[in-house]
């Protein structure tokens, strides 16, 4: 039994909390409110977040030293907005040769960090090519009961990877590993800003002709922006790629879709997210994407638009109709070019 410290006890903090402790694991469920941890283990429920029993091996904590005391690795999973914070208040208590894992999907608006590079800033003890994503198509909801999902731990440093595997992977979660955290990142982040298109094209009442072209073609800017930094192309057809995508535009779990289909509907967006009530990861990574696009000199016409409706207020169906009306074009030609510079 291994003692592992989870932080951020949202849903996806629970949820793998629930994946630790079924794995024999003793795991400390790290939350900044001091009410809040006291009701998880007084109740052993955590309904805000996820509304499914907390198994007994799993204690929350508000104090993060008495959390990550004599811990062999630590996962975090708070929003990328409270990376920095977090990572600041860890740095002067984390003991030198603690894996860290983390599992936050997003991209930091100004500097477009990613988050491991965040970590790896923040951590005097921890260097960036020993952190360890984790990500792919993975609803904390469905994670929770137990339900079958497949996963992706990636790491520069493979022994980092390989611990990362061993403690997650059990039969009904089943975890791969993968070199390229570039990729790996970039995928988790970006198709949150997909999954916001998704929705808003529901919510405006159109179709599935509708919403498989824009995942498609959302793919695409994925795939072109991630290359243009380095990612392995290959990496946007596995879990965190396609797969995560697929899951999170088609998904009434998804905090992005359901905020999408908000904005469609005719919400404003302070109002979508305040009724969301939860962190809605793709609002900020549309900032970050938008300007990474801008520097890279990427088209990404569908990030445009949906940066320009949350934040220029412009009509979602003119939006569409920009993007139909766009100039005629070869659809592979982009991604041919990625693969035969990649592989020629």
């Amino acid at each position: 039994m291994a003692k592992i410290a989870v932080l951020g006890a949202g849903s996806w903090g629970t949820a793998l909390s629930i994946v630790l402790s079924d794995n024999k694991h003793d795991v400390r469920l790290w939350t900044h409110d001091s009410d809040h941890a006291d009701h998880i283990n007084k109740t052993r429920r955590n309904e805000h977040y996820l509304d499914v029993d907390i198994p007994e091996a799993i204690t929350a904590y508000h104090d993060l030293q008495k959390a990550i005391q004599d811990v062999i690795a630590i996962v975090i999973v708070v929003p990328t907005k409270a990376i920095r914070e977090v990572c600041k208040q860890l740095d002067p208590i984390l003991p030198d040769n603690i894996t860290i894992i983390h599992a936050s999907k997003g991209i930091e608006p100004g500097t477009l960090k990613r988050v491991s590079q965040v970590i790896g800033e923040e951590l005097t003890t921890c260097n960036e090519e020993d952190v360890v994503v984790l990500s792919g198509p993975s609803h904390a909801e469905e994670v929770a009961l137990r339900q079958p999902t497949t996963v992706t731990v990636s790491s520069v440093n493979s022994v980092e990877a390989k611990l990362a595997q061993d403690l997650f992977i059990n039969e009904f979660f089943r975890v791969y590993t993968s070199t390229d955290v570039l990729g790996i990142e970039l995928g988790g982040a970006l198709k949150n800003i997909i999954a916001l298109g998704a929705g808003i094209s529901d919510g405006l009442g159109y179709g599935d002709n509708a919403k498989a072209a824009l995942m498609t073609r959302g793919l695409a800017e994925i795939t072109r922006l991630g290359t243009s930094l380095g990612a392995n192309p290959l990496s946007f057809l596995g879990l965190s790629g396609v797969g995560d995508l697929i899951v999170t535009c088609t998904s009434v779990h998804s905090r992005n879709w359901r905020a999408g289909n908000l904005l469609g509907k005719g919400k404003e967006l302070e109002d979508v997210l305040e009724q969301m009530g939860m962190v809605v990861e793709g609002v900020r990574t549309v900032k970050a994407a938008y300007q990474f696009a801008k520097e890279q000199q990427v088209e990404m016409p569908i990030t445009e638009g949906i940066y320009q409706v949350l934040f220029e207020a412009k009509d979602p169906k003119d939006v569409v109709e920009q993007l139909m009306n766009r100039s005629k074009r070869e659809e592979m030609d982009d991604l041919a070019q990625l693969l035969m510079e990649r592989y020629s």
